[in-house]
């Protein structure tokens, strides 16, 4: 299937706004724009095989005999220009078609008389069929009847061409409406974030006696989201952003993961429910976007890729570099909403891989913070204060035996006692078995008090 075909295809199917439809690169005109532009070349002699060997033969001070490049101001201005002997007219590539001599030549006699390019009616007419003509039979190439530009008085010439123009233009002002969609798509996910964040807030709050709350089913739900990496990867063999499909194929295995365990059914605020399915769409949003901007991408790459294979022009080289700063060039909008969504959704609910003692891999209780600032359980400070072990396990710094009561943090126990609950009962009973353990031998056997 053609590419076109398949594009159409892919937003039919997907079933994208009107909105994003008219953003997205408009294939079908851009190859008919495609279509006058070689009519126009070949008008006047300039056939791909002919362009290719000005553009890549150069002269003895190592300058191009043509140029074609795209000046990017208020619009994209593309530029095709070829060096002339300005004294009598004729080009320096002596091997160039007859009809392309004479357009040059044409040029070349206005430029030197009035110091201007000539209008479009020293050109000859146009054709008005869409039928490409025959192409015009070029001299044979040799490279030995290039004539020597230090014998010679040289001046580079502008080629005037519109339909070039006409490409290039349509495609600006995709770039600008992609640009819209992106800021207003990047906007409308940052209200709904911020909506989002808002539910989670009064969702999380540590419960009370006389209150619900699902902060453990939402601390479980983001720990699964994290471990998904859905949009961008942090493993070493498997780093960066991820593509659609890729982006996709994680976010499913979430989805399967919260099934599997059947965290949603578990909710026991409704409210829960409600938040966890908007969560879902904001993803699925940001997969469909991603997607997209790969087609555009890729429709972008194409169509120029066929620029070049029938102009001989290098337009794939060079394009892109003119407009790098475009929305569709880039994957800002994936990083920002992915910031967002970390900074005011899964940060929301406190992770205990955040609260973690690196000693002992378990809830850092109750908390010590050294000199130096990091933090480790009481229970794994004393350990390293009896075996003598001065330097932090982190750092390295001799801070360990100056530890002392004064250096418990209070604030961190008060807020691990608020939002960890239930780990901090399963550390507290671990340290009293291993307490019990020292004192009395491994056949200790913990009991806790019953209050009759």
């Amino acid at each position: 299937m053609k590419f076109g075909h398949e594009f159409q295809e892919f937003l039919n199917r997907e079933e994208y706004s009107e909105s994003w439809r008219k953003a997205a690169v408009p294939y079908s005109q851009l190859k008919k724009c495609l279509k006058s532009i070689q009519r126009e070349l070949r008008e006047l002699g300039l056939d791909p095989e002919t362009l290719h060997q000005l553009l890549a033969t150069q002269t003895s001070s190592s300058e191009p005999f043509a140029k074609y490049k795209i000046e990017e101001t208020t619009s994209l201005r593309p530029k095709l220009t070829v060096l002339v002997d300005i004294e009598d007219g004729v080009a320096v590539d002596a091997s160039l078609s007859p009809a392309s001599r004479a357009v040059l030549r044409s040029l070349a006699a206005r430029r030197s008389s009035t110091g201007t390019a000539p209008p479009d009616s020293a050109i000859p007419a146009r054709q008005t069929s869409d039928a490409l003509p025959d192409q015009v039979p070029a001299a044979p190439r040799d490279s030995a009847a290039l004539v020597k530009s230090s014998d010679r008085r040289l001046d580079r010439i502008e080629v005037p061409l519109s339909f070039d123009g006409e490409f290039f233009d349509l495609l600006r002002r995709d770039f600008d409406n992609m640009d819209e969609l992106q800021k207003d798509q990047e906007g409308a996910m940052s209200n709904d974030i911020a909506a989002l964040g808002g539910m989670l807030s009064e969702l999380t709050k540590p419960s009370s006696l006389l209150s619900k709350s699902d902060l453990t089913r939402w601390r479980e739900i983001f720990e699964l989201y994290v471990d998904a990496q859905v949009f961008f990867a942090t493993q070493e063999r498997d780093h960066g952003a991820r593509d659609s499909e890729k982006a996709l194929e994680r976010l499913v295995w979430f989805q399967n993961q919260i099934e599997k365990r059947g965290l949603r059914d578990k909710f026991k605020l409704p409210q829960s429910q409600e938040a966890y399915d908007k969560f879902l769409i904001l993803n699925r949003d940001l997969v469909r976007y991603l997607k997209f901007q790969e087609y555009n991408r890729v429709a972008v790459q194409k169509i120029l890729k066929k620029f070049d294979k029938r102009t001989a022009l290098g337009v794939s080289r060079t394009f892109p570099k003119a407009i790098q700063a475009r929305g569709i060039m880039t994957e800002s909008m994936a990083k920002n909403v992915c910031a967002e969504m970390s900074q005011q959704l899964v940060s929301t609910v406190p992770r205990i891989d955040d609260y973690t003692c690196p000693v002992c891999l378990s809830l850092a209780w109750l908390p010590v913070r050294l000199k130096c600032r990091h933090v480790f359980c009481v229970r794994c400070v004393i350990k390293l204060q009896r075996e003598r072990k001065r330097h932090c396990p982190l750092c390295r710094e001799d801070v360990v035996m100056q530890a002392d009561l004064d250096n418990l943090d209070h604030d961190l126990t008060k807020f691990l006692e608020k939002y960890f609950r239930k780990e901090a009962k399963e550390k507290q009973t671990a340290n009293e078995i291993e307490r019990g353990i020292e004192l009395f031998g491994p056949n200790y056997k913990h009991n806790s008090c019953v209050l009759m």
